[in-house]
């Protein structure tokens, strides 16, 4: 099958690595210059260090033709939510597309099946998710996806593309769910990273944060996801599944990632402006905090974990004064 990836960053090369034993793969860059330079050197140093681009991976910056190519295939957009808007734009209407990023889009709170529908109504779309980091796929490391979307035949062809002995690709009908979990989980992480930052910071003792608080960190967020998914109309045992449970555990404990390095490092006392600088990547809890919980507070929705994180990335609230203002709430029933 042709499959054409739009953006060159880590996940699209990671793909683009995976797919291309088996199906005509085109990566497309946006910029010429990163393009030339892939092309050239058949890797991704600035993204994804170390990893080697087949010589059939097509390198280019030429929108239409990568296109084009996939005019009976596959695209898979992969670029950050700030870029999906326009990416679907660009897409033709009878093209079957998918896309990487998670989160709430800045400014509208859309998700991006809502953004799909409001872009190319009508048309054969979904999201690729679920606990993943862009490097162990590019490694060949053992992983599993969920494909979303209402379109099972679309579901199908993704499972077809991408799906391996070392890579497990599973098929959903709820993209309300997953991309709720997949958006929320990256708010969770930088909370979880909040916690473990501070940990780090003092010796063990009364009120200092440990593993016992990161736990009940995470499992009140997996019920703070879960309320705000099932108000937007997801299915509540989505979130038990890779795209809600699985992806929050693995962003909210993994070294790779990015949403939590954004907590470790405003916890360590850096400014957000200098955490997001030294990252050199885009850290997609950041933009859908403030969305999350928007989204949230129009559907009646209580997140008190997402409301700590904004009033942390908004500078009204230390670290400390979150964290311990969450483990301090009054006694209530669990569920």
């Amino acid at each position: 099958m042709n499959v054409t990836l739009l953006g060159a960053g880590a996940w699209g090369t990671a793909l683009a690595v995976q797919a291309a034993p088996r199906h005509a793969v085109h990566l497309w860059a946006r910029n010429a210059e990163h393009a030339r330079t892939l092309d050239a050197s058949r890797r991704n140093e600035r993204y994804l260090p170390g990893i080697a681009l087949s010589p059939d991976i097509v390198v280019a910056d030429a929108l239409d033709a990568a296109l084009a190519h996939a005019a009976e295939g596959l695209v898979i957009v992969a670029t950050p939510m700030a870029g999906l808007r326009s990416m679907l734009a660009a897409v033709p209407g009878d093209v079957r597309v998918l896309w990487l990023c998670k989160g709430f889009e800045a400014g509208s709170g859309l998700l991006g099946h809502e953004i799909a529908n409001e872009v190319r109504p009508h048309a054969h779309a979904g999201v690729l998710s679920g606990p993943s980091f862009a490097a162990e796929v590019a490694r060949g490391q053992p992983t599993a996806l969920v494909a979303a979307s209402a379109d099972a035949a679309l579901r199908d062809a993704v499972a077809e593309v991408f799906h391996t002995d070392l890579l497990r690709v599973y098929t959903s009908a709820d993209a309300v769910g997953v991309e709720v979990g997949g958006a929320v989980k990256n708010v969770m992480a930088i909370a979880t990273g909040l916690c473990d930052g501070l940990a780090a910071q003092g010796a063990a003792g009364s009120g200092t944060p440990g593993l016992n608080a990161r736990a009940a960190l995470i499992t009140r967020g997996l019920a703070e996801m879960t309320r705000l998914g099932v108000a937007l109309g997801a299915r509540p045992e989505t979130f038990m599944g890779l795209s809600g449970l699985g992806d929050l555990v693995l962003t909210a404990t993994g070294d790779l990632s990015r949403n939590r390095r954004v907590g470790l490092g405003l916890a360590a006392g850096q400014p957000l402006a200098r955490v997001l600088t030294e990252l050199g990547h885009v850290a997609e809890g950041v933009h859908s905090a403030p969305m999350v919980l928007a989204r949230a507070r129009a559907a009646g929705v209580e997140m008190p974990i997402a409301e700590a994180v904004v009033a942390v990335l908004e500078g009204r609230s230390s670290v400390h004064e979150a964290v311990c203002g969450l483990m301090g709430r009054g006694p209530r029933a669990e569920s």
